[in-house]
């Protein structure tokens, strides 16, 4: 309930500014937020699991995270979240005919040190986003990216090695 009230304070301020009220908001709802990470505002936060954000990482815009109290979401240190990126711990599996969408399940994620996670990519739950990955915009990032890869499309691929 606490995170839902800050989510609705957080939308009444400016987008990029304010970053000192809108941390000190975010702590207060159990946000573990590095002391100089910027998180811009009109985002969201679903559920009361455990969300960790790193020294020096900027989340920009509209960044939404749905969490799960057994799915752990941990952002590194020196990241750059791209606007409307979308963290998704939770899904079904494949249920029988009459209701596809079967039991519940929510799996943690993970994403490296000074990784960028371009405009409107997608990480969906039990993947690990190695250091220093690129995630293309609109990805949708559904497996495990090695360190310092460059990842694109639908479903995310490894496109190439980083230097």
């Amino acid at each position: 309930m606490l995170r839902h009230l800050v989510n609705f304070l957080l939308g009444w301020l400016p987008p990029s500014r304010c970053f000192g009220l809108r941390a000190f908001l975010l702590r207060s709802c159990a946000v573990d937020l590095a002391r100089d990470a910027k998180v811009c505002g009109r985002g969201w936060i679903y559920g009361r699991g455990s969300l960790h954000i790193g020294s020096g990482t900027w989340l920009s815009p509209q960044v939404v995270f749905y969490t799960h109290p057994e799915a752990p979401i941990r952002i590194g240190a020196s990241c750059d979240i791209g606007p409307d990126v979308r963290f998704v711990t939770g899904s079904h599996a494949l249920g029988p005919a009459q209701r596809r969408a079967g039991a519940g399940f929510a799996h943690p994620i993970s994403i490296g040190d000074g990784t960028w996670i371009g405009a409107g990519a997608t990480i969906l739950g039990g993947v690990v986003v190695g250091s220093g990955c690129v995630v293309a915009a609109g990805a949708v990032v559904a497996h495990d990216i090695p360190p310092h890869s460059l990842a694109a499309g639908v479903p995310a691929m490894v496109k190439r090695a980083l230097p």
